[in-house]
């Protein structure tokens, strides 16, 4: 089953085989939030071989180099267990189903769940963020940067850029927590949010805000990046408190 690349739904974002990705440190991240999301999703089980690199590389239209470095961050995160002439295992069991959960939560609901580990998270990504890590933050918000007219787009990097502060606080159970939020922003609900709330002025008023919070996670300034992201995430709930009572107001009787 590892050997069968393309899985339900990963191989439709992926370039064509041949195409191979330039910039490293952009595809290394690409690829890492496909991958993540896969396994995040089930797709990839617990205890499921992996594809081969060189699988991957043809599959992603990627160097084996890069396809390493996304490998490398998995396991990282303990998502993956790479064994000495092996391979690469999944190291993920889901203890209830994301669908579930994802049923029962509410934009707002994860907005506030979010309100209530964030400003911790980005205290220990203040503390423990090495320039590695500062690196690939600033190349997830020139992402964002380009992704102006792009909700689909903006909403990609947008996850990955909070998850690299995630993975930048070195705590695995963080790291776990994390990964469950952005399991439930994937879900159809927030999709139907969207487009309502990421608008051009709204996208860059966002990206305004993580490009302030990265400031202050590289300049080391817990303070200011707590209050950053703290306002950064009211701000998005009141975003879509107003999007909920529009839609509330046009929907029939």
């Amino acid at each position: 089953m590892g050997a069968n690349v393309a899985k339900s739904g990963l191989s439709s974002n992926i370039t064509e085989p041949g195409s191979v990705i330039s910039d490293p440190m952009r595809g290394s991240t690409w690829v890492t939030t496909q991958l993540r999301r896969a396994i995040l999703e089930g797709r990839y089980v617990h205890g499921e071989k992996l594809p081969a690199e060189r699988q991957f590389a043809a599959a992603f239209g990627a160097s084996r180099a890069t396809i390493r470095t996304a490998l490398v961050r998995l396991e990282s995160e303990r998502l993956v267990t790479r064994r000495l002439g092996s391979g690469t295992f999944v190291n993920f069991q889901a203890r209830n189903d994301p669908e579930d959960f994802a049923e029962l939560t509410g934009p707002l609901e994860l907005i506030d769940v979010r309100l209530g580990i964030e400003p911790s998270m980005v205290r220990l990504a203040v503390l423990n963020a090495t320039a590695r890590d500062l690196e690939r933050m600033a190349n997830a918000i020139a992402r964002m940067e380009k992704s102006s007219t792009d909700a689909e787009n903006f909403t990609l990097w947008d996850t990955e850029f909070h998850q690299l502060i995630c993975d930048a606080t070195r705590n695995p159970l963080m790291v776990w927590v994390y990964q469950q939020i952005n399991s439930v922003r994937t879900h159809s609900q927030w999709n139907a949010m969207k487009d309502k709330v990421l608008t051009p002025v709204r996208i860059a008023e966002y990206n305004e805000q993580h490009a302030a919070i990265f400031e202050a996670i590289r300049s080391r300034d817990t303070e200011r990046a707590v209050a950053i992201v703290t306002t950064h995430l009211h701000s998005a709930r009141r975003q879509l408190l107003g999007a909920s009572a529009d839609a509330a107001a046009t929907s029939p009787v």
